[in-house]
């Protein structure tokens, strides 16, 4: 973050021009590609503040917002390297995360600051909630964009209350009583390596973490892993007392790929050996119109803005999806991870256990 003269920092924390806070509201059809781009709500830093300290000074504040909106967008702190989004967590006194059970592979840069996951750049990756199907999840992300595309790549988002009273009752209602189950594959050429997603690939330290986490596993005879974990579909915000679709039912099931990856996929390691898949959570498959409805629901209600370099972007995990427009060009975004919360604390519907 680059440092200005000190001065009074409270809080013109509002849209250059106007005194208030930007913060207009999605339409229904609106997704990521045709959505407005004020979709949530801005902050500016004010030009004569001292970035470095801005976010200390204004904690409470940024604290409160983001109960109050889901996510926020601050612009004009220059974050401009990932020690700035490790010293942004610090300064709101968050308690950072160890990533655990990645699907994708990252770069570490410091505890809890991540480089954002490897995904091709002309792949759109749909909403979701980070980490959503670990027994704990980080609660607060913040997304660093150092270099902004040249076009597509906003991170944009959903309300995940709002969602859920969006979505058709048949399918909400059977998640809420079964649950939904994550299959995984580790040992292929795509997806994470266990080292990725365990921290190691000692099989004593893997089975552990299973053991700990509620996840079924089962070594094939080729040391290929696959596992089982079934989740909660829905929790309650433990502060706003909403009810959200908390998953990632859509976003890591087959039939979100785009068809040639599906097939290819599918032809390669058959329909048992996919790198991840979704079903509800007593086994049974998910048919492509029911992921189909799940995504458009959330295209429908996707608010979005596109990045500038130095924005600085804090999400509450439970409340809010996000998801990754396809891009052209260099894009740079750093992703803290941070305050962890016990999906076991916020009224899941169904017990976690061995599947």
């Amino acid at each position: 973050m680059t440092s200005a003269p000190s001065a009074a920092s409270a809080a013109s924390v509002a849209m250059s021009g106007t005194g208030q806070q930007d913060t207009a509201q999605p339409r229904p059809g609106q997704g990521p590609g045709t959505g407005p781009t004020d979709g949530l709500p801005l902050l500016h830093v004010p030009g004569t503040a001292d970035t470095s300290n801005w976010i200390g000074e204004q904690r409470d504040m940024l604290r409160g917002a983001l109960l109050d909106h889901g996510a926020v967008l601050v612009r004009g702190l220059g974050i401009a390297d990932p020690a700035d989004v490790d010293r942004a967590l610090r300064q709101l006194g968050a308690v950072p995360l160890t990533e655990r059970e990645a699907f994708a592979p990252r770069e570490t840069h410091s505890e809890g600051v991540y480089s954002s996951s490897t995904w091709p750049p002309n792949q759109p990756m749909c909403m979701h909630h980070e980490l959503s199907y670990t027994t704990e999840f980080p609660s607060l992300m913040l997304f660093g964009c150092i270099t902004a595309p040249a076009t597509g790549g906003a991170t944009t988002v959903a309300d995940a209350s709002v969602v859920l009273d969006a979505l058709p009752a048949e399918i909400t209602q059977r998640f809420q009583r079964e649950g939904w189950l994550l299959t995984r594959t580790y040992g292929n050429d795509i997806g994470a390596s266990l080292t990725d997603a365990f921290g190691s690939e000692d099989r004593d330290a893997v089975e552990r973490h299973c053991r700990a986490h509620a996840i079924a596993f089962e070594w094939l005879p080729d040391g290929t892993l696959r596992t089982r974990q079934r989740r909660s579909a829905v929790l309650r915000h433990p502060e706003t007392g909403h009810r959200c679709w908390f998953n990632q039912i859509a976003f890591l099931n087959e039939w979100t790929l785009a068809p040639e990856i599906r097939e290819y996929l599918v032809d390669e390691y058959g329909p048992e050996g996919l790198p991840f898949n979704t079903h509800y959570g007593n086994g049974d498959p998910l048919d492509a119109d029911t992921v189909r409805v799940i995504n458009e629901v959330y295209e429908a209600h996707t608010v979005r803005r596109p990045w500038e370099a130095g924005d600085l972007l804090l999400v509450d995990n439970l409340r809010t999806a996000h998801a990754r427009e396809a891009f052209e060009g260099a894009r740079q975004v750093v992703v803290g991870l941070a305050d962890p919360r016990r999906a076991a604390d916020c009224e899941p519907t169904i017990e976690v256990t061995l599947t």
